[in-house]
């Protein structure tokens, strides 16, 4: 049984979609064509031209299709037009190393970094993938700075993820990445020596994304977002849009509760502005219902898919602390924590070391202290801010509109020190 699965993970499979798919909406139509590639066999090494490997499972026919042709109105929205394609207008010539032939997941991560990235646009950023939710995004100052946040932020999920960056690699970045292992990197371009170090891992697919230099323009454009049901029936509906782009669209929370009034006491700092700003724009590619905190530019800890706002507020508490804890553990003695708590178990380490690591990772409370909470969704009950409020987070950004935003106002206030918070007036639900 476990030989037969290796080899569904090894066949490429052939698909039976068309070459061309055309959609209509009413009078008006959209043209796609299938994209495939020549890229050699994994087996034979011989050249050949088949499109994606196969989808979310082996056993599972896929196909790729470009937007070619066709300009969609429909009531004051224009769509996405032709011409403008990232993952999907990707050719053989981009793919500057295959790796493993691509399959349907691959690119979904790429093409859902390129979601989050289109908004980070403040200076190098990274963002790492990892089955379609971000496991570490971040800025810094430099591509390999920020590279190394967004590794840190979560080294266990990030290990075999689709790391995406809005520079060009450059040799030093590549060489901190040919350290670890990935799937997929991309990029908009590659300086000269950088795939040679990155090629040493011969299943890396090496990805160049052109027009990326204009990813922001996509932060303006919607996309017709299909979902299929299991009848065959399918649910259309516009892609969302993000309205806050900048902190001066956030408004401090306020409500009217029973003829009083509620207000934020404590305005935001710049420092506290840009957390907010920033992980408001990580959160449009997070799987909902999701909590997430962020602190100077990196992800801390990240809550995705919950059915209730209190428990993945929690998660993404719990996560911190894990992810802390396996940053210091790695940084000190080169190994993960849970590589060193097997150690101790087995008598083959002392058991202070991890004394010392719990230590320290409970005064940082997992590097919770000074943090911005994220939410998707409203608050329904205080709750899901008061778990947080405990761990030391300042800032709270959220949608607002909930019959208690008048109570989680209060909590935000009677923190000490005070936490502020601010309300986007949109939800940011992906399902």
């Amino acid at each position: 049984m476990g030989d037969d699965l290796k080899k569904m993970y090894r066949t490429v499979m052939d698909d039976h979609f068309p070459p061309e798919i055309t959609i209509s909406f009413g009078d008006q139509a959209l043209v796609y064509r299938k994209r495939s590639w020549k890229i050699p066999d994994d087996q034979t090494g011989e050249l050949v031209e088949k499109g994606l490997r196969y989808g979310e499972n082996p056993g599972q026919e896929a196909a790729l299709y470009e937007l070619v042709n066709g300009n969609l109105v429909l009531g004051q929205c224009q769509f996405v037009e032709p011409g403008k394609g990232l993952v999907s207008a990707i050719r053989g010539e981009a793919m500057l190393q295959s790796g493993k032939h691509p399959g349907k997941i691959n690119l979904t991560d790429v093409d859902n970094a390129l979601n989050i990235m289109k908004y980070l646009t403040a200076g190098p950023a990274v963002v790492i993938v990892k089955h379609n939710n971000p496991c570490g995004v971040a800025y810094g100052a430099t591509l390999t700075e920020a590279y190394g946040k967004a590794d840190m932020a979560d080294r266990i999920a990030a290990f075999g993820g689709c790391a995406l960056f809005n520079r060009s690699m450059d040799l030093a970045t590549a060489e901190m990445i040919s350290e670890n292992y990935l799937e997929v990197v991309a990029a908009p371009g590659f300086e000269e020596g950088t795939v040679d170090i990155l090629s040493k891992r011969s299943n890396l697919r090496i990805i160049e994304i052109s027009r990326m230099e204009n990813l922001s323009e996509y932060a303006e454009k919607r996309f017709v977002d299909f979902k299929s049901l299991i009848d065959g029936g399918i649910i259309v509906q516009q892609s969302p849009l993000n309205r806050i782009r900048s902190a001066q669209d956030f408004s401090l929370a306020g409500t009217e509760y029973q003829g009083e009034q509620y207000t934020i006491s404590r305005r935001p700092t710049e420092g506290e502005y840009s957390d907010m700003l920033f992980g408001w724009q990580v959160e449009q590619g997070i799987t909902s219902n999701s909590v997430i905190y962020v602190k100077d530019g990196v992800t801390v800890g990240i809550g995705t898919g919950e059915q209730d706002r209190v428990g993945v507020a929690e998660i993404g508490i719990f996560k911190a602390y894990t992810k802390c804890a396996d940053r210091v553990c790695f940084r000190r003695h080169g190994i993960p924590f849970k590589e060193l708590e097997l150690a101790v178990e087995r008598g083959q380490r002392d058991r202070t070391l991890l004394k010392e690591i719990d230590e320290e990772t409970s005064e940082a409370k997992g590097g919770l202290l000074g943090a911005s909470m994220v939410s998707d969704a409203f608050f329904p009950f205080r709750d899901g801010v008061d778990v947080a409020i405990r761990e030391g987070i300042r800032a709270i950004v959220q949608p607002g509109g909930s019959l208690r935003d008048f109570e989680v106002i209060e909590a935000c206030n009677e923190a000490d020190p005070q936490v502020t918070m601010v309300f986007t007036g949109q939800r940011a639900f992906k399902h």
